[in-house]
């Protein structure tokens, strides 16, 4: 059977731009929105015969309803379609109140065909999936408070905890595999960090504590392929191998630390011990380009900060990062950098002047030998303060007026 598979929609990440005028949206969010659309259109176009999603459609547990409904309007595409479609809840999509509804509730709510909501952990035969030759066991985002309770585990160590809850969950897939036909391709699909794995920037949008698979769970040779979610670097965790054990990462980048990480989804040939993979790359994901330079003269120093941005940056999101001397501060022009970059789509300045944090003495020094006066100018020069000699006149006079009037007191 021929299988798409994303992840890590965070839809409503809008954390740079501007609105656009005609649809009132974040530039930001039509950006992740139109890598949904090719994603879609890639399943309609590829005639797959599912598609599975592995979690985390939006970065706020609580998206705002015209999120909501734009990410409606792409899955009701793929039901339109007639292309059954399983929507994992992952870590942003889940409420941290018990009972609350989770972000794609809705699909569950109102039955949407070809549509099936996967929020506990399950196994889905053949029966329930369409009467596809298939079978998948589903791991959703294991919330700790609730599985603690479902268990009767307690502890009040993390470490012991989160060892218990591997233990279960080790045990639970176990279990399921001996009740899966061994003639049927089977997928594991699971919304958590796994042993090996290489995290990216996202550690800046998780919310709480990680709950870590084993990678020799996954790895399983039992499993045709493994459909993850969570982590946004792209990764094989068992290239070359059998199962796939796939993260295809984010749909577009979402700070600068994926900068450098193209972004893909999934078309993947499962069959019974053989499955062939292939990465579709997202042409369209804005780019964030991120530069860092250090100044340590300030000869040329505007050429050195112009030079570091590429002539390319048209419609990119760009951060240049400059650490330099704290007195060359003024020799920034910041309004000239803004006019080099003004074709990006936004460009961001991150200045660190450094500051020497201790004056030290020579060896043959101490500071009891030093007179007030010899102590304000070492702190002046190595501080390079501008006028530093009117300065060291001025205090020689408040120094030399206070020996003059000290008396004691009466």
């Amino acid at each position: 059977m021929k299988l798409l598979h994303f992840a890590d929609a965070h839809i409503d990440m809008a954390n740079y731009g501007r609105h656009d005028p005609e649809t009132g949206l974040p530039l930001r969010v039509l950006d992740f929105l139109k890598s949904l659309d090719t994603i879609v259109d890639a399943a309609i176009a590829e005639k797959v015969d599912m598609v599975i999603f592995a979690g985390d459609a939006y970065k706020d547990r609580s998206p705002a309803p015209t999120f909501q409904r734009e990410w409606g309007r792409r899955i009701i595409r793929l039901s339109q379609a007639k292309i059954p479609t399983l929507l994992l809840v992952g870590n942003h999509d889940i409420s941290p109140a018990i009972g609350r509804a989770h972000a794609i509730q809705e699909f569950d709510t109102l039955q949407v065909p070809y549509v099936r909501v996967l929020q506990q952990p399950d196994l889905l035969h053949s029966k329930d999936l369409w009467d596809l030759p298939v079978q998948v066991i589903a791991l959703p985002w294991i919330a700790r408070s609730g599985l603690m309770a479902s268990l009767d585990i307690s502890a009040t160590d993390s470490a012991e905890i989160y060892s218990n809850i591997e233990s279960r969950i080790t045990d639970l897939i176990e279990g399921w595999l001996n009740e899966t036909d061994p003639n049927l391709p089977l997928i594991l699909t699971a919304h958590a960090s796994v042993q090996g794995a290489t995290f990216g920037s996202e550690r800046m949008v998780m919310l709480g504590s990680d709950l870590v698979l084993p990678g020799s769970l996954v790895k399983n040779p039992r499993f045709d392929y493994v459909a993850l979610g969570h982590i946004h670097k792209p990764q094989d965790l068992n290239e070359g191998g059998q199962p796939p054990v796939i993260y295809p990462g984010s749909i577009e980048r979402v700070d600068f630390g994926e900068a450098e990480d193209d972004r893909y989804f999934i078309i993947a040939d499962v069959e019974r011990g053989k499955t062939k993979v292939e990465w579709k790359k997202l042409k369209q994901a804005r780019r964030f380009i991120d530069r860092r330079v250090v100044i340590k003269s300030s000869e040329a120093l505007m050429e050195k900060l112009t030079g570091a941005l590429p002539k390319d940056i048209e419609g990119a999101i760009v951060r240049l990062t400059v650490e330099y001397p704290r007195e060359y501060d003024s020799l920034i022009d910041e309004a000239a950098l803004r006019k080099t970059a003004e074709s990006a789509f936004e460009f961001h300045l991150a200045k660190h002047p450094q500051v020497e944090a201790r004056i030290r003495l020579p060896a043959d020094q101490t500071v009891g030998s030093l007179s007030p006066l010899d102590l304000v100018d070492q702190y002046l020069r190595a501080a390079k303060v501008e006028e530093a000699e009117a300065l060291k006149k001025l205090a020689q006079e408040i120094i030399s007026g206070d020996d003059e009037s000290s008396s004691p007191l009466l």
